[in-house]
């Protein structure tokens, strides 16, 4: 049974927060209490999953590439709900499948660009104000790509791995305060970013799970939500993996 007042008086930004594990995520936070500002580059999926989500929701349009969107955007989340006390960054891209020698140039740099550099944004825009009230939780989330690295995805590994490398800093970082900045390395889970990739690499990818199946978006909200809660005021810096088995560190 969930604990209605987990995060009462919390207020969360979810980037990717429409669809997929953010949106789950999104209303694993609110059943616990918390008022979210769904950050979102679909700006028609943002708007109806927060008339659905009611007065303890707002949505905002954003491409987290964009520094000037994320900043605009955390601006308008403060003068709404007055604070920011959780990120949890979900928005990202898989990408085409293709060989490195292959590999589009302007791609490549677009899932860089989206999964590394909207992380550094997105974080570069709330650490501030998690750093003036002395609380924050922020989950990036990276991937089981990130650690093991799938062929025919080198832009979507090597860009998940830069995720890892990139909380691990910042979480010592602000190891002196009473924030906690991790991340998770999921199996891949079936939303929309399928609609990325081809048939082979999806079967890739679940061969490798020795679960035999992919991960659902319950468990990896359950496992995020622990994250950002109170009860988590001692794990920063860390990698959470939820691989079904896969990951072998």
């Amino acid at each position: 049974m969930r604990n209605q007042s987990r995060f009462e008086k919390q207020i969360a930004v979810v980037t990717g927060g429409a669809q997929g594990i953010g949106r789950a995520v999104a209303e694993n936070l609110l059943a616990g209490g918390a008022r979210i500002a769904i950050w979102d580059i679909d700006k028609t999926l943002a708007e109806e999953a927060a008339d659905e989500f009611g007065r303890q929701a707002i949505s905002l349009e954003v491409d987290i590439s964009n520094w000037s969107e994320v900043a605009a955007a955390c601006r308008k989340t403060c003068d709404y709900w007055g604070k920011i006390d959780i990120l949890v960054n979900s928005a990202g891209v898989a990408g085409s499948n293709a060989q490195v020698a292959s590999y589009d140039i302007d791609e490549f740099r677009r899932i860089v660009e989206v999964n590394l550099l909207g992380t550094f944004h997105t974080n570069r825009a709330v650490v501030p104000l998690m750093t003036e009230q002395n609380y924050g939780r922020i989950v990036n989330i990276a991937s089981i790509a990130g650690k093991e690295g799938n062929p025919n995805a080198s832009a979507y590994s090597a860009s998940k791995a830069a995720v890892i490398g990139f909380t691990k800093s910042l979480g010592k970082e602000l190891a002196n305060l009473n924030i906690a900045v991790n991340c998770v390395t999921p199996a891949a889970a079936r939303t929309r970013i399928f609609d990325q990739m081809s048939e082979q690499h999806i079967d890739y990818m679940l061969s490798k799970i020795p679960r035999g199946r992919f991960l659902a978006l319950h468990e990896i909200a359950a496992m995020i939500s622990w994250l950002v809660s109170l009860e988590n005021s001692f794990a920063t810096g860390a990698v959470f993996d939820i691989s079904g088995g896969r990951a072998t560190y």
